[in-house]
């Protein structure tokens, strides 16, 4: 695989919110996304998940508590943890998770 320029990869996708997939380490996907101010509804999963702000910031509620991460910051959602993306999150955002079963 060749180096990936993510903000470029993240900048092109055709819809904010829409990931595309860099690759995978052992069962993890590695991920990529464009955020665009909009709010994203509540889900959870069954496994933890990396969230990497590489610019801008994510606005999240964990457990009904609000959390910010910024830029070079990496917050990591428990698993079955119930999270809402607030208004308000914008730029690129690296996933790692594993597969939904």
């Amino acid at each position: 695989m060749s180096t990936v320029n993510l903000a470029e990869t993240a900048a092109g996708l055709p819809r904010a919110w829409g990931s595309r997939l860099l690759g995978t380490v052992g069962a993890a996907c590695v991920k990529v996304l464009r955020m665009d101010g909009s709010p994203v509804e509540e889900e959870s999963h069954e496994a933890a998940e990396a969230l990497l702000v590489l610019d801008g910031r994510l606005e999240l509620e964990v457990g009904g508590t609000d959390v910010t991460v910024r830029a070079g910051e990496l917050f990591v959602v428990a698993a079955g943890a119930a999270h809402t993306v607030r208004p308000g999150s914008r730029g690129t955002l690296v996933i790692v998770e594993l597969p939904e079963t």
